[in-house]
């Protein structure tokens, strides 16, 4: 009796859902060793939280979701006793992720990775940005059993993401921080803390499959396709190396969405009915613009129309902008797109005519190439390219050039893409096996959106006060913009207007999704995307 009123203190350390699994919990915690909290040799990097004796068999809830599980399981390799190095962010995809891990026998440590500045931001916040997430992901670990590390991450990320995502903006580039966070932070700089810690396997929520040799010790680890193609992410993990690959595991790679969803909810996860994540991977709830605006400042530009050069409005600085961007423009008369910009003079060149079929968009380069079998396929002319995560593909081919990296090829798409942007990623695959990814150079065969004489002539004034107002745009009939998606449908007078009165016959900017990478998705593939989910849930 005295030893089990002494652990009552301890059970508000974990987050059960009702009195069953507490009086399990209570039972259970009255015959188990207790480990005592303690800090790891450098308590800047990793923060202990209370944790079962990993010696001890961890818990199991319920027997009749366990034997739901078994199918769910060929991805986590099942009927061997490993020890896995589990990331968690307090959503369902790495929760359910966790559960089938420990469900198939391993002895696992779930960590969550803390790379959010928060200092920089403290006036942004009335709470942690990362006190929710943590808090889910201790109720998750709690419910089972399983210790949780908290692993200080900051000031790697700041130097290998964000310092990189700033300057590349700066220089007029739309970089892709979700793939950089999985090269160097996630699979990175977590691998290197650890690394000492002897676990077999690093695991994640990731929609992706990897295979690895079962026949060769040192044998290649491919990365597959999700069976979810809408929600596969192997396009964020395309820039891993080989060596990187090796050593990861992921659990979802045979699920779909709505089956984790439903596992979650069987499972009576505390995050079970919390929405998935959106946006920057960094950047929690702030937006984007507002980061931008942060670390690299504002300088007010003017809006070109390219085909004419007349005068639309102005701007807050071309480095919150991208290629095919259609939002945030604040222009009525559209859709207006972004299509150039010019770095040196900040101008930002607009169309209404970005789908037209005389603008070639086929050709781009790539550089930093990086392979997942360390070497160029021997076979390059029938492959398969993502340039935006997403489920489409391109029919491609690819001529590597000379240079003894080997690391830089132009690539020839089948078909026209619309918003190639500098800076994002492009994906290669070999069926449904992804073999790589490079860094998009330049696009639209090297000539870029045909911007007129006039467009070019009053960017480079030094004086664009000199412009004067805005030239105003009559917008046509509702109905004449349905009924041609692509075509103009707006007329352009010179006449003098109030940039105000433009302003405010269009959306909020600050309804924004994800500026600079939904943005710059094609209308038509949006909408497949937005009806297929709208399927799944």
């Amino acid at each position: 009796m005295q030893r089990a009123m002494a652990a009552l203190p301890l059970l508000n350390l974990f987050s059960l859902q009702n009195s069953n699994n507490l009086r399990h919990l209570y039972c259970s915690l009255s015959l188990l060793p207790l480990k005592k909290l303690h800090f790891s040799s450098n308590p800047r990097n990793f923060t202990r939280r209370f944790s079962i004796s990993s010696t001890e068999p961890q818990i199991s809830l319920n027997s009749s979701i366990n034997a739901e599980l078994e199918p769910y399981l060929s991805c986590s390799m099942p009927g061997k006793r490993l020890k896995i190095a589990v990331l968690i962010s307090g959503g369902v995809d790495s929760s359910v992720a966790l559960r089938l891990l420990h469900h198939a026998g391993h002895s696992c440590t779930a960590f969550y990775l803390k790379i959010w500045f928060q200092e920089d931001y403290e006036n942004f916040w009335s709470a942690c940005p990362w006190d929710e997430d943590l808090k889910y992901a201790e109720a998750v670990c709690d419910q089972i059993g399983v210790p949780l590390e908290v692993v200080h991450l900051t000031d790697e990320y700041w130097k290998n993401v964000v310092s990189y995502i700033i300057e590349e903006y700066r220089c007029g580039r739309t970089p892709n921080p979700d793939v950089l966070c999985n090269t160097r932070i996630k699979f990175g700089a977590f691998m290197d803390a650890i690394s000492s810690l002897g676990f077999d396997y690093v695991a994640s929520g990731h929609y992706a499959r990897v295979v690895h040799s079962s026949y060769q010790a040192d044998g290649p680890s491919v990365l597959v396709l999700s069976e979810d193609v809408v929600k596969d992410q192997t396009y964020f993990l395309s820039h891993l190396s080989q060596g990187q690959l090796k050593q990861l595991l992921f659990p979802l790679g045979s699920i779909s969405k709505d089956e984790v969803r439903r596992l979650a909810a069987n499972m009576d996860l505390p995050n079970k009915d919390r929405k998935d994540s959106q946006g920057i991977c960094f950047l929690g709830k702030i937006k984007f613009s507002d980061f931008v605006a942060r670390h690299i400042g504002e300088l007010e530009g003017v809006l070109l129309e390219a085909e004419t050069g007349y005068f639309l409005g102005k701007h807050r600085g071309f480095w919150f902008y991208t290629i095919g961007q259609r939002q945030g423009l604040r222009l009525p008369g559209g859709p207006w797109y972004v299509v150039e910009k010019d770095v040196k003079n900040n101008v930002v060149f607009v169309s209404r005519n970005y789908f037209s079929f005389d603008k070639r968009r086929r050709r781009f380069r790539v550089g930093s190439l990086k392979w997942l079998n360390e070497s160029p396929p021997d076979q390059v002319d029938q492959l398969l390219c993502k340039v935006r995560h997403g489920p489409s593909f391109y029919s491609c081919s690819l001529t590597m050039e000379p240079g003894k990296d080997e690391d830089a090829a132009v690539v020839h798409l089948s078909e026209d893409d619309q918003g190639l942007a500098a800076g994002q990623f492009a994906a290669f695959y070999k069926g449904k096996t992804c073999i790589g990814s490079g860094v998009i150079l330049e696009s639209w065969d090297d000539q870029g959106f045909p911007v007129c004489a006039k467009a070019l002539e009053i960017a480079s004034m030094e004086d664009k006060s000199k412009l004067g107002e805005p030239v105003k745009i009559k917008t046509k009939p509702e109905s004449s913009s349905k009924n041609s998606k692509h075509k103009d449908n707006g007329e352009l007078h010179r006449e003098s207007v109030n940039p105000e009165i433009i302003a405010t016959d269009v959306t909020d900017s600050r309804r924004q999704t994800s500026q600079g990478v939904l943005s710059s998705f094609p209308i038509n593939l949006l909408q497949k995307l937005r009806e297929k989910i709208m399927q799944i849930f």
